[in-house]
């Protein structure tokens, strides 16, 4: 096996810091049956998977912090035995020996002694620090365990007094990626960008959206990510104007859009992007007006995404050429103060312009530090998305009813500017209209 646990152990090392005394728990997903006696696939827990790089099930990470200059931290792991009988079954395992060794832990045990290690792990640690609250299993079986260790204080041991949520301080460490995650974002912002060329070369009349959703997959499945980072949508015609549309089962229809927002998941990092195009290839002049104004949002929004500039920036950015925009197609009416203090824009844009991205599609990290919108950083990585959803009305213009589009890329804070991983993906109208020429 190839892997290089630098990275992991590196930020081990970090939050160790940051803990600065006390014990850390931090459990992996568990597995979860899907019907009967068979399960979903397995998928790691990010933050766990982001301090090991260990994907394997039943398995727990415990950091202890060092209290004195002479005592080193201790970083160990609790994984599944190695098993030749399960293995011929279910696959290969490393097993703590060889866990120890290629993942760089100072110890590994099987999973079995946990609880028993705990005990005496746990002892006179003044902190305890663990997912607070994520799992209720997890919850009543660290107290329990710490009552055990409670237990104990005739003997001169201690429990931990104080209980810390460890998010608080892995999900800041996880809002600014290094390189080794740049590196991976990267490559599945560039499968993702090769899959939306390729479902744009697909699309046709009379073709069904799950079709364009198998041509997505295979392109993500063809460069190693085997998965979608979530469910894709893909939503022609009204479908465009619900937002989280995943039944992907209607028939293309000739003179309708088709929006898809669809990213892979490479080496658990996700890619979100989303691409709007007209079925037949070619926009209607209504459709197209719409569909600049988006683009024209996006691209004030990206302008924006800056460092040192707030969180809220390219949002603002993007509302007020959207709420401009909509005044001009008549479908809000009054000054562009007004549009936006009435808030009649949010008829026509719902939603955020964009998130965190990283291990989760929607990833970590606070957006506010106290009351005030986080200046953004070199390494965060967030999506810009804005959108413009349109359903029929009495007061809508006819020819703009059921047009939903949405433009999002993946846009990294960088020392000096941004850089748009996506980029690669066609978006401007003539773009779009040349990749889709069926000549």
């Amino acid at each position: 096996m190839n892997f290089d646990h630098t990275p992991y152990s590196q930020r081990r090392a970090r939050l160790l810091t940051r803990m600065q005394r006390g014990i850390a728990i931090i459990p992996t997903a568990p597995e979860v049956a899907r019907n009967g006696d068979t399960h979903y696939e397995y998928r790691h827990d990010s933050d766990f998977y982001y301090l090991t790089g260990f994907a394997e099930p039943e398995a727990v990470l415990v950091l202890i912090a060092s209290q004195e200059n002479d005592v080193e931290p201790q970083s160990i792991l609790f994984c599944r035995d190695k098993n030749l009988a399960r293995e011929i079954w279910d696959g290969f395992r490393h097993g703590p020996e060889a866990a120890q060794e290629q993942f760089g832990f100072g110890a590994a045990y099987i999973i079995e002694q946990l609880d028993e290690k705990l005990i005496e792990l746990m002892g006179n640690q003044p902190t305890l620090f663990y997912p607070l609250g994520k799992d209720a299993a997890w919850d009543q079986r660290l107290l329990k365990l710490r009552a055990a260790v409670q237990a104990e204080v005739r003997s001169g041991v201690r429990a931990p007094d104080e209980l810390r949520d460890i998010r608080a301080l892995l999900h800041e460490a996880r809002l600014i990626k290094d390189a080794n995650e740049l590196d991976i974002m990267r490559r599945a912002a560039a499968i993702t960008t090769q899959a939306h060329r390729r479902a744009m070369r697909y699309t046709l009349p009379d073709r069904y959206e799950y079709e364009v959703e198998a041509e997505l997959l295979h392109e993500f499945c063809r460069h190693g990510a085997r998965h979608p980072a979530y469910t894709s949508i893909v939503a022609s015609g009204s479908n465009a104007c619900v937002l989280h549309y995943v039944d992907n089962d209607c028939q293309l229809q000739d003179g309708e859009l088709l929006l898809i927002d669809a990213g892979c998941e490479l080496a658990g990092y996700a890619s979100d992007v989303t691409r709007t195009v007209p079925v037949n290839g070619r926009f209607s002049p209504a459709q197209k007006d719409v569909y600049e104004l988006v683009l024209a949002a996006q691209d004030a929004a990206i302008a924006a995404t800056l460092p040192g500039v707030l969180w809220n920036a390219p949002h603002e950015a993007a509302l007020r050429v959207l709420a401009q925009g909509f005044v001009d197609l008549k479908l809000c009416h009054g000054s562009l103060d007004e549009v936006l203090e009435t808030e009649s824009y949010k008829r026509f844009y719902m939603h955020r312009t964009g998130h965190w991205l990283g291990m989760d599609v929607h990833d970590v990290g606070d957006y506010k530090t106290g009351a005030d919108w986080r200046p953004l950083q070199p390494g965060m990585v967030l999506t810009v998305e804005p959108g413009c959803y349109i359903r029929p009305a009495d007061d809508v213009p006819l020819e703009l009813w059921n047009i939903g589009i949405r433009i999002e890329d993946d846009v990294l804070v960088a020392a000096s500017g941004n850089e748009v991983l996506t980029q690669d993906a066609p978006k401007t109208v003539a773009d779009i209209e040349e990749i889709m020429r069926h000549d």
